[in-house]
């Protein structure tokens, strides 16, 4: 898949209720199975909590956490390996780099213009035409969709 198609596959996924963590996540759904052996069902599962900036709590952003599972999955890490570990960092790096060059940051609540300390209940926002006109998500998951696919085809 082209990162154009890697990022309108996130935002449809995002579209379909799936968190922004999810989302990112799906896009990349064949690559965590080649590459880990886990089905579309087992790499929603796995991005799940990271939705909302770490369930709800609006921290780093589920995109940049969903971008941040399937990176995993290409460059894993051997802790015995210092050098795999570099690379696999190295990347990561990169990639939120990327990303805060684009957004302003990885940070959800930011992200958001919420105010820091804000607290939030863990219920999930109503997925209505309003939250989707509000929200900032549907592009962000496509960004963090399409740096990753971007950054993939470099290596």
């Amino acid at each position: 898949m082209t990162p154009d198609q890697r990022a309108a596959a996130a935002a449809q996924y995002f579209n379909e209720g799936y968190n922004c963590s999810q989302s990112v996540a799906l896009a990349f759904a064949d690559v965590l199975e080649e590459k880990t052996g886990l089905d579309r069902k087992a790499a929603a599962d796995l991005a799940s909590a990271f939705g909302g900036g770490f369930g709800r709590q609006r921290e780093v952003c589920g995109s940049v956490s969903g971008m941040t599972l399937a990176a995993g999955a290409v460059l894993p890490s051997d802790p015995s390996d210092q050098n795999s570990r570099t690379a696999c960092y190295a990347f990561e790096q990169k990639l939120c780099a990327r990303f805060r060059e684009e957004h302003g940051s990885i940070i959800c609540r930011e992200l958001l213009g919420l105010r820091a300390g804000q607290k939030e209940t863990p219920e999930p926002s109503a997925r209505t035409p309003e939250f989707y006109h509000a929200r900032p998500c549907q592009a962000l998951v496509a960004s963090a969709a399409r740096i990753l696919a971007e950054e993939l085809e470099r290596i």
